[in-house]
């Protein structure tokens, strides 16, 4: 009988300690070795000429599902996320109804179960009703932290998140604020748990409203100085009480700086960026249009070159997609200001980092970002996010002599659009691997729906 179930054997393997020729032996599910000359294993998979990266863990998705599964259920989430190396998802809480409960993270669970090709972990919401009793039981059902979409309301009769909404309309519950956040902050930091949010201040996106006609007015619409006050305004609520700020989607350099402020006074501040920003510019989103439009907007080239900076410098500890897809009439066919925010996004993930850090001449510097600093910043290290003894079998084999065009048309998401359609990236996905088992062959997924878990935070 073969000692292992799998041995991934002679490629160049991405380790906590960098890259070094091995085998990778897997059992039940599991990394059993990382070593040179392994034993036999029942599946013997060459490897050589190949980099092997853990698999990625995508902190930062929008499944749509329940609610709109039209858009995007967790079978075709998770199989675009195993086609491009994403071997663990994490969904935001924004689906219908929202997950601001316990009871609701657990049903959401179960459906996500019986859909999922990889494995999943969940934020729940903070709403603006939100009591410490609704903090503890998310926390205990399993959520790896609560989300804040600041200026965003809960409807009433469906439980759904919508957007800046109108005052006078009766069926809505009033937004989290920042009064929101420093009264739940505590029960958040006592448990270890972060708060993760959309920092775009709603009172300077009030006082800087317009039609847009064109993506200039998005920028103008939605500043960077929006996204730096509501870093400055959490990183103080932080500071007093412990809680660590999770800002997702850091658009600008703006914000970048107001994170650096507030770190140094003491706050506890973790930073996730996006590839649209670290690709993208605002000269990009005006040819790309109403496929471009996101929340925060694409900024402007000093803004990218600032962002690239920061996370080759290790200031940014993850990237992460913001996978937001919409119905193709949704955004393909209505202006600029009609056309609702969001892109998908989470099968271009690896390949994107991978070939910035190919740029910055160091390719493993792409599990960091995709895989190891996620999965450390959201307590599912070291189950997840690294090659090593003990840890889950989660494996993307790279040709770094290959290519990969993004084409829309070949993704595996429901919608047919996207911010980085046409992008060159110098590098290919071959294989990927989930708890050992194959989920992916060149760009395709193979493994069935409801073989993917929930993935517990380790507190």
């Amino acid at each position: 009988m073969s000692p292992f179930d799998l041995v991934v054997r002679g490629g160049a393997v991405c380790t906590p300690d960098g890259l070094r020729d091995a085998d990778v032996c897997v059992s039940a599910g599991a990394v059993a070795a990382v070593e040179a000359g392994a034993g036999p294993g029942a599946v013997e998979v060459d490897a050589c000429g190949l980099l092997v990266l853990p698999g990625g863990v995508d902190a930062h998705v929008h499944s749509r599902d329940p609610g709109f599964p039209e858009k995007e259920d967790f079978a075709s989430l998770t199989a675009a996320a195993a086609a491009g190396g994403i071997t663990t998802v994490v969904d935001m809480p924004n689906t219908v109804p929202a997950v601001e409960n316990a009871a609701v993270l657990a049903e959401k669970a179960g459906r996500a179960s019986s859909r999922a090709v990889v494995d999943f972990a969940l934020w729940g919401l903070l709403a603006g009703g939100t009591t410490p009793a609704d903090v503890e039981g998310l926390l205990d059902a399993g959520a790896v932290g609560l989300k804040a979409y600041l200026g965003y309301a809960i409807r009433r009769s469906n439980r759904q998140v919508v957007y800046l909404p109108g005052a006078d309309d009766p069926d809505l519950e009033p937004p989290p604020d920042y009064g929101t956040v420093a009264r739940v902050a505590p029960d958040l930091a006592r448990r270890g748990a972060p708060l993760s949010a959309h920092c775009e201040d709603p009172g300077v996106l009030r006082a800087f409203e317009r039609p847009l006609h064109r993506y200039a007015d998005l920028l103008a619409a939605r500043p960077a100085l929006a996204e730096a006050v509501a870093i400055a305004a959490l990183g103080v609520i932080s500071q007093r009480t412990g809680l660590e700020v999770q800002v997702v989607h850091l658009s600008s350099a703006l914000g970048l700086a107001a994170a650096r402020d507030a770190s140094r006074a003491g706050a506890r501040i973790v930073l996730e960026t996006c590839p649209q920003y670290l690709w993208l510019t605002d000269e990009d989103a005006e040819r790309l249009g109403p496929t471009a439009k996101m929340y925060p907007a694409i900024r402007t080239a000093a803004d990218r070159a600032a962002l690239r900076e920061a996370l080759g410098a290790g200031r940014i500890h993850r990237v992460a997609t913001d996978h937001a897809p919409h119905a193709d009439a949704e955004k393909l066919s209505r202006s600029l200001d009609e056309a609702l925010p969001g892109s998908p996004g989470v099968e271009t993930l690896y390949p994107s980092c991978l070939e910035l850090a190919r740029r910055l001449g160091d390719v493993s510097a792409a599990a960091r970002w995709a895989a190891e600093g996620p999965a450390r910043t959201l307590g599912l290290h070291p189950r997840k996010g690294v090659i090593q003894p003990g840890a889950d079998a989660d494996l993307v084999l790279v040709d770094p002599s290959a290519e990969t065009v993004v084409s829309v048309g070949a993704m595996h998401s429901r919608q047919r659009h996207g911010a980085l359609e046409g992008q060159r990236f110098g590098v290919a996905i071959r294989a990927v691997y989930a708890r050992g088992e194959l989920v992916a062959r060149d760009g395709e997924p193979v493994a069935r729906p409801g073989r993917g878990r929930l993935v517990r935070p380790a507190r």
